[in-house]
């Protein structure tokens, strides 16, 4: 597992942290970032519905009771991040997103 120390959070450098912390979530993997700059990731399998008015495969949401092993690893990502973001405030910070 990656380990190393995560840049605590400067309002007055905040560019700077948002570098760091950048290149801190994306090493800890590909999606981190993408999590953060865009949303949670949704869990799908293709729609194997019989309905044929489309030509093109949806795909609609996995439930849980379906996930794989990487199905769950992915969706956790999200958790990842926000505790490792949560980890580089302060108390004070901290208290003002609670």
């Amino acid at each position: 597992m990656f380990k190393s120390k995560v840049p605590m959070f400067s309002a007055k450098e905040y560019d700077d942290w948002k570098i760091r912390m950048h290149a801190h979530l994306s090493a800890m993997n590909d999606e981190m970032w993408s999590i953060i700059e865009d949303e949670t990731i949704v869990i799908e399998k293709p729609n194997t519905s019989n309905d044929q008015t489309t030509k093109t495969v949806q795909d609609i949401p996995k439930p849980k009771k379906e996930w794989t092993v990487e199905d769950k690893r992915r969706a956790n990502l999200d958790n990842i991040a926000k505790n490792t973001i949560y980890h580089t405030l302060d108390k004070i910070v901290f208290s003002k997103i609670k």
